[in-house]
């Protein structure tokens, strides 16, 4: 069946990356402590991605999709900020690098209202930041605003 083309992928790309954990070595105890082993939270996100396939594909069985028209500038214009989102990233800040394309993919999108664009841009990557930095602990890679506040 040709619906169920992507969810086969979605489903071959999990278990590739399921695989590929289970190939890394266990962290010894000194360096892990009582967390999980590196290799955990893939294998971990990779199930919830199956579970979630399994329900995609139970969706297209009960209602193939429609055929989709030609692709606009809106998704055009996404890709072209996904290709700037990279030099942003290495060469300015991550975090700046997120509220820019966000805000001017608000604005591609067709979100009229700058105020709510702008707010969207500079809510989610403060949101990112503080989740991983203080509850996560993950540190981004320097930038200008995280060399300002790692200090």
């Amino acid at each position: 069946m040709r619906v169920l083309t992507i969810p086969a992928v979605i489903v071959a790309f999990s278990f590739a990356v399921i695989w590929a954990a289970l190939q890394l070595e266990l962290s010894p105890p000194m360096i892990v402590g009582d967390s999980m082993q590196p290799r955990a939270f893939p294998i971990f996100l990779m199930l919830i991605n199956l579970v979630l396939v399994g329900f995609l594909a139970v969706q297209y069985l009960k209602t193939p999709p429609a055929e989709n028209p030609r692709v606009g500038i809106p998704a055009w214009g996404t890709i072209g900020l996904f290709v700037i989102f990279y030099p942003l990233t290495v060469y300015l800040d991550m975090m700046i690098a997120i509220a820019v394309v966000m805000f001017v993919m608000c604005l591609l999108w067709g979100e009229r209202r700058i105020h709510v664009a702008g707010a969207v841009a500079l809510a989610t990557p403060i949101t990112i930041f503080f989740l991983f930095d203080q509850v996560l602990r993950v540190r981004f890679p320097r930038g200008l605003l995280t060399n300002w506040y790692y200090g």
